[in-house]
């Protein structure tokens, strides 16, 4: 099986999409990709009001959305930087459409399990779509 795995060291236009036929290295469940995002407690607080269905658009200066595709990844940067930037860090976990995944590259910007998406702001609003169930918080850490 061959892996669209983009690396951040190499060349890269932003937000590349996956060649056509190219396997993404994510765990999937029934045509759906299990995702992690780690959030500060605004972000975490606008998810909740969408009834934990979407995430909110991007701010000005935030042009790409990055879930990224482990545990782990997600709450070193919830621990990390979250944390002393706004006093909580949250581990959120959500379910998408491959469909929807499968235009997209995985990014490795870090070792073997440094994995990401690279979702462009514009496109949220079809990501929020393709979310299957609810956002889910998994870790909390202060």
């Amino acid at each position: 099986m061959r892996m669209a795995v983009q690396s951040a060291s190499s060349k890269t236009s932003g937000c590349r999409r996956a060649p056509v036929g190219i396997m993404n290295p994510v765990a999937v469940v029934n045509d759906t990709v299990t995702l992690w995002r780690p959030t500060g407690p605004e972000e975490l607080a606008l998810v909740e009001a969408s009834g934990w269905r979407e995430w909110p658009p991007r701010l000005p200066g935030q042009p790409i959305f990055y879930p990224v595709l482990n545990e782990e990844y997600a709450a070193k940067i919830a621990r990390d930087w979250n944390v002393p930037h706004s006093g909580a860090g949250y581990v959120t976990r959500f379910n998408v459409l491959r469909s929807f995944l499968d235009q997209y590259e995985v990014h490795q910007v870090g070792g073997k399990t440094i994995l990401e998406y690279w979702i462009p702001a514009e496109d949220l609003p079809a990501l929020n779509a393709s979310i299957v169930g609810t956002i889910e918080v998994t870790a909390e850490y202060h």
